[in-house]
């Protein structure tokens, strides 16, 4: 028997990653896919299925929120602000790729964004921090893609 499951070991990587281990060329690659994202995703929250994903998320709310992009005075629970953004980055389909066939930035983008949103004013987390956990983020797709059977068929099927 091994003597780590795959799953713990896959946790103790991603659990292990801090920012000193983020490289220059890491940091800059991060921030032109940082930034990217959030130009599709201003795009696209003119889209009618951005509007849609919008008019019915506006049914939840909670103590903490966060900015639904393009915005400035339509808040969400982070969890519906990432759904709507998502969608927001989605709905161009200009969002980054990587093969197999995934988009990593407009799944995580969001969703950190939304969350460094909600942190109390003093533990609000730097900009190192947003950027290491974007590439946690990118990471944990790039290894669950590695052990997929379903992403390695994709060039199969296509």
């Amino acid at each position: 028997f091994p003597s780590q499951t795959v799953t713990g070991n896959f946790a103790k990587v991603i659990h292990g990653l801090n920012a000193n281990q983020l490289t220059d060329q890491v940091i800059q690659r991060s921030k032109r896919m940082i930034l990217d994202t959030l130009g599709v995703g201003l795009l696209g929250t003119s889209t009618e299925v951005c509007h849609k994903v919008a008019q019915y998320s506006k049914i939840y709310s909670s103590d903490l929120s966060s900015t639904i992009w393009g915005h400035l005075d339509f808040r969400l629970p982070p969890l519906y602000a990432a759904f709507v953004n998502g969608v927001a980055v989605h709905s161009m389909d200009f969002d980054d790729t990587w093969h197999p066939a995934t988009h990593p930035s407009g799944a995580v983008l969001p969703a950190v964004i939304a969350l460094s949103e909600a942190f109390p004013q003093k533990k609000k987390i730097s900009g190192l921090d947003l950027l290491l956990a974007f590439n946690v983020g990118i990471e944990v797709q790039g290894r669950l893609l590695h052990f997929s059977r379903e992403a390695r068929n994709i060039p199969r099927r296509y």
